[in-house]
């Protein structure tokens, strides 16, 4: 775990019960609560969302419902959100795509920035750099070197156009003036599997797709994505610390609420869904996914969702990356 999500995740610790004594007089839920997964079961956003559940509505002494509602990069769900009551009963939890679309997607019924009320980024899932070990390159800097001297002759994969793994290498390819073709798969599997062929150069996959292989010597893990160092690689550096300051970019999930929740029902959310992320099933389960739990606090949230605006719109617009 980072130390950034560190400190958030014991801040909203310490905040459950204060929380929970505070907003418990004012709100509790009247019937079962839906949570709206906008992408297809078994991915991982529906993963945690079905996590989460459990504690959740233990916690707020009500069922939780999880409904898919996928399509259209997650905006059919977010669409869904936006137009229901903000009474607490409608919540979601999205990907980083919440973030991304704004900068990819027309004509949308509603818009990101104004139509939710943020409750809290619940995890970050790191993503490593890896290479195929066969490659003379054993840091990031010294693969860096290695594709510039081959301008236009490499290309990277990822598990899909404007997914994370896509983001996060093009902002480094901006970032380290790379001349290198970006080659979509359909999903990471298929990426991954081509770097161990040799048929491309890199990819950045999850760390519960790639942390085996690399721990078996079948990739070479140059770098993770996230501001400090994971536990499960301590070895591995982060971009940032190999000269490229201030570097970071995550896959991650965050769980909102319609736009004009009372403040109350918000703390009250809020604290439900820390105290399902303290969970020791959760904590154990999460980890198996290579998810960090996180548990910041609505404010910190929204700060966090208008900074990631900004640096997506940044690198889809310098990548020139667009959505058919």
């Amino acid at each position: 775990m980072t130390r950034i999500t560190r400190r958030a995740f014991a801040a909203g610790l310490l905040a459950v019960p204060a929380l929970a004594r505070g907003a418990a007089a004012q709100w509790a839920p009247s019937r079962p609560i839906r949570l709206i997964a906008p992408y297809p079961p078994g991915g991982g956003v529906d993963t945690t969302s079905r996590l989460l559940a459990g504690p959740m509505g233990s916690f707020l002494g009500q069922g939780f419902v999880v409904e898919n509602r996928a399509g259209a990069g997650g905006s059919i769900g977010a669409a869904e959100l936006a137009r229901s009551a903000p009474d607490g009963h409608t919540l979601m939890i999205d990907a980083m795509a919440h973030t991304v679309n704004p900068a990819l997607l027309r004509g949308l019924p509603f818009d990101y920035a104004t139509a939710f009320t943020p409750i809290s980024q619940v995890v970050v899932v790191p993503q490593l750099l890896v290479v195929n070990p066969n490659l003379p390159a054993r840091t990031l800097p010294e693969f860096v070197a290695w594709a510039k001297a081959r301008p236009g002759q490499l290309s990277y994969g990822s598990s899909g156009n404007a997914t994370a793994a896509h983001l996060a290498a093009a902002l480094l390819v901006q970032r380290a003036g790379l001349d290198i073709q970006h080659v979509p798969y359909r999903g990471g599997t298929p990426a991954l599997q081509d770097v161990l062929g040799g048929a491309i150069a890199f990819v950045f996959g999850t760390v519960s797709s790639s942390l085996q292989l690399a721990r078996e010597g079948r990739l070479r893990a140059l770098a993770v994505t996230t501001a400090t160092r994971i536990a499960s690689m301590p070895e591995v550096p982060t971009v940032a610390e190999q000269g490229f300051e201030g570097y970071e970019l995550n896959e991650w999930n965050g769980l909102y609420a319609p736009a004009g929740l009372p403040a109350p029902v918000t703390e009250r959310v809020h604290a439900a869904a820390v105290h399902a992320l303290a969970d020791a099933t959760v904590r154990q389960r999460l980890d198996a996914l290579g998810a960090i739990p996180v548990g910041t606090a609505p404010a910190e949230f929204a700060r966090y969702l208008a900074e990631q605006r900004e640096l997506m719109a940044r690198v889809v617009r310098d990548a020139r990356i667009e959505v058919g």
